[in-house]
């Protein structure tokens, strides 16, 4: 019996504690409220199935405890028993995933209009790019990236010279507009993950990855690797700031271009050529 008391304890417990957990998401600050809606779905699903197999595991401990006076009955098939456990398994792995495969195609369809950024990781920074005055960013490619050029930005294209670079500073995206959100990394696997976002995606190298989102409020929110990327895993840490549109082109306008970041690394340059020339 007391085994029995345990199971139950053990369903209802689990029950309570989801719904009066303190451990919750933070407050969402995007357009993705799609992706709370499908954990809740599947929350939902797996608590029902959860409680129904710990509460019938309970009812057959009671139900068949031993009794001298009593034989147990060998049944080897039922196929009514297995016909309703398939069709019921099927039904709930069709509800868990249908909502994530409609969410899905939405986080990966791009709005006409929207913005595009990119995100640079690498051990253990984040770096960011914004379009230049021309709205367009240009190419970049990891086989360029220098000791001038760790973004590794390509220097022959003219529409890449007016991109705004920020190497380890804060983000900052305008409130209400979509953006596309390229992701790349210099050395090995990182995800982007701002957890007020709901957004991630896994930075491969090699490959560009994306997703887009919408902020919905201003405010500052930490970005995070969600993936185990070397010794500084847990130190690699950034901020992603919200601003107003008035806010946003202050600070946009602020910021320094790839091609006058080139020309300020060019003394230091020069320097180093003129030590290694013996001058």
């Amino acid at each position: 019996m007391a085994v029995v008391l345990m199971l139950v304890a053990i369903a209802v417990g689990s029950v309570v504690f989801h719904l009066v957990s303190p451990w919750w998401w933070t407050p969402i600050a995007s357009n993705w409220g799609y992706i709370d809606s499908t954990l809740v779905i599947t929350f939902w699903i797996t608590g029902v199935v959860f409680v129904a197999v710990v509460m019938f595991l309970a009812y057959c401990v009671w139900r068949f405890r031993h009794d001298p006076n009593r034989r147990a009955a060998y049944e080897p098939e039922n196929p009514r028993l297995e016909s309703g456990l398939a069709i019921g398994t099927a039904l709930g792995v069709f509800a868990m995933l249908a909502p994530g495969l409609f969410v899905w195609h939405q986080f990966i369809t791009v709005p006409k209009g929207a913005d595009e950024i990119e995100v640079v990781g690498q051990q253990w920074l984040w770096s960011f790019r914004l379009p230049g005055a021309d709205g367009k960013l240009g190419r970049a490619d990891t086989r360029d990236v220098a000791a001038d050029n760790s973004l590794g930005i390509d220097k022959a294209d003219a529409s890449a010279l007016d991109d705004v670079v920020i190497e380890g500073g804060e983000l900052h995206l305008p409130v209400g507009k979509p953006v596309k959100v390229l992701l790349r990394s210099i050395d090995v696997l990182h995800d982007f993950y701002v957890p007020e976002f709901r957004a991630k995606m896994d930075m491969i190298p090699g490959m560009v990855t994306y997703f887009w989102l919408t902020p919905t409020r201003t405010g500052t929110f930490d970005i995070l690797c969600a993936e185990l990327c070397g010794v500084g895993h847990p130190q690699m840490r950034g901020t992603v700031v919200v601003d107003t549109e008035a806010d946003y082109q202050a600070w946009l306008a602020g910021q320094s271009t790839f091609s006058q970041l080139q020309a300020s690394a060019q003394p230091a340059g020069a320097i180093v050529a003129e030590v290694s020339a013996g001058k």
